[in-house]
């Protein structure tokens, strides 16, 4: 997308910076109008940065989806509750409000695709590396997040991706129903089926990916993940595949889940090992 459509107003970072204690921001991501519709003009893309300190900065970011199954947005806790985990981690943590696709692929692919954009063009205001940026999603912010990692290029590109619960598939019976109905329409053609069937577009290029579900799962079948791992470990790609015994679906960063601290402890691991 047009780095114009971007809400990169200069004098906007000024401002937010001019205070040393400022760490946060909130951002529409889009300044002249998104470059695609859904037909809700009010239905608003915006991003929510949380900034690690100076001293604790390693230069690492994640822009982070929220799953909703394309209809909505789990924004806290598959969002804006994981920025202290990062942060201390030394991590910028990136939430991306993403527009619902209303049939319309294109309009969440094309804020993620914004949002990746963004944080490269602000990383030196915001002490990031511009190739150590990666993306995050839950459920179908999984399969937003591991389309970017599989079909975008260039600037949009992430350098690794974090992926809970994801739906990969987009292929009937495998699939989560309604995100497939949600991003493809329910009559899709097979032809976009195939193309947003993401375990199906990995490549040598595809980035990293730490990848947990759990084996109980009856929203997500866990066979979306583990093929995904399968079809990243058959193209040389590092990923990491955590399949916890229970918790059924959508648990995110909630201490309930029972293999909460497990799971943290393993990701952290993860991402100190590159």
């Amino acid at each position: 997308m047009k780095s114009k459509h971007l809400m990169l107003s200069l004098g906007m970072l000024l401002v937010a910076f001019s205070a040393s204690a400022q760490k946060q921001l909130e951002m529409n991501l889009w300044q002249n109008g998104a470059p695609n519709s859904n037909g809700d003009s009010t239905d608003t893309a915006k991003v929510y940065v949380y900034l690690p300190s100076d001293k604790a900065a390693t230069g690492r970011a994640v822009v982070i989806c929220p799953g909703g199954g394309y209809a909505g947005l789990a924004m806290d806790h598959e969002g804006k509750d994981w920025a202290p985990f990062f942060n201390n981690m030394g991590i910028a943590a990136i939430v991306l409000k993403y527009r619902m696709p209303r049939g319309h692929v294109e309009v969440p692919v094309s804020d993620a695709e914004a949002a990746i954009k963004l944080v490269r063009a602000n990383a030196s205001s915001w002490n990031i590396k511009s190739d150590d940026i990666g993306i995050m999603g839950s459920s179908a912010g999984g399969h937003l997040a591991s389309t970017i990692a599989t079909h975008s290029s260039g600037d949009a590109k992430p350098d690794f991706q974090i992926l809970f619960y994801p739906v990969i598939t987009m292929a009937p019976g495998y699939t989560h129903q309604g995100s497939h109905d949600n991003l493809l329409g329910k009559n899709a053609r097979k032809k976009d089926e195939k193309l947003y069937s993401n375990d199906l577009q990995v490549t040598r290029v595809t980035p990293r990916a730490w990848i947990a579900l759990s084996d109980d799962d009856r929203v997500v079948i866990p066979s979306n993940g583990v093929n995904y791992y399968l079809e990243l470990y058959r193209h040389d790609i590092p990923g990491s595949l955590h399949v916890y015994p229970s918790g059924g679906h959508g648990w995110g960063i909630h201490t309930s889940f029972r293999y909460h601290t497990q799971m943290l402890l393993e990701l952290e691991s993860w991402l100190r090992s590159f």
